[in-house]
């Protein structure tokens, strides 16, 4: 049984568009955003190029983060969270997300993902398991900066995020590694 929209729980808030030109809402991520660091054939772990617009008044900052509530682990699997990125930033160019985040706008700044590596880390579902989804989500805060620190994990960033969210904004990718 696969979970349900882990964002569905927050408090709402606005939504608005994010788009990417190295994956399309719902269809599979291709073979650069798996993760070779756990082996997977062809993975890079190479973050997506992400684009939004339509942010709600008073954005003074984004987070992006990455997450497969699929993995089976009980608390799904963080893959990516990026704070600070200023209210200016209306774009990631494919790869920012990587060991030395050179493609993030100045300020913003990666925390530990769930293999503890501030960087992205691609899909890597295990054989057999089924198709996991994963959350790419840009969230729109009301604060130039959220407060974490740089060691922080992506579920403390989030529960400090849900009482500064203005808006989210979500694509979801797809996985699956046959048995």
């Amino acid at each position: 049984m696969r979970a349900n929209d882990p964002f569905a729980r927050l408090p709402e808030a606005a939504s608005f568009t994010v788009t990417s030109t190295t994956v399309q809402d719902g269809a599979p991520w291709p073979p650069e955003q798996f993760s070779g660091a756990f082996g997977v054939a062809g993975g890079k772990d190479v973050s997506p190029q992400l684009s939004w617009d339509g942010a709600p008044e008073g954005t003074k900052s984004y987070a992006v983060t990455v997450y497969d509530p699929d993995a089976p682990t009980g608390s799904g699997f963080w893959h990516w969270a990026v704070a600070d990125i200023p209210a200016t930033a209306t774009e990631l160019p494919e790869g920012a997300g990587d060991d030395t985040g050179s493609g993030l706008p100045g300020g913003a700044f990666q925390l530990p993902n769930d293999a503890r590596a501030a960087r992205f880390i691609g899909a890597a579902p295990p054989a057999g398991h089924g198709p996991h989804r994963y959350f790419v989500v840009v969230h729109a805060l009301d604060v130039d900066a959220i407060g974490v620190p740089a060691d922080a994990t992506p579920a403390v960033l989030g529960f400090t995020m849900s009482s500064h969210t203005l808006g989210r904004a979500v694509l979801t990718a797809t996985a699956e590694t046959p048995a």
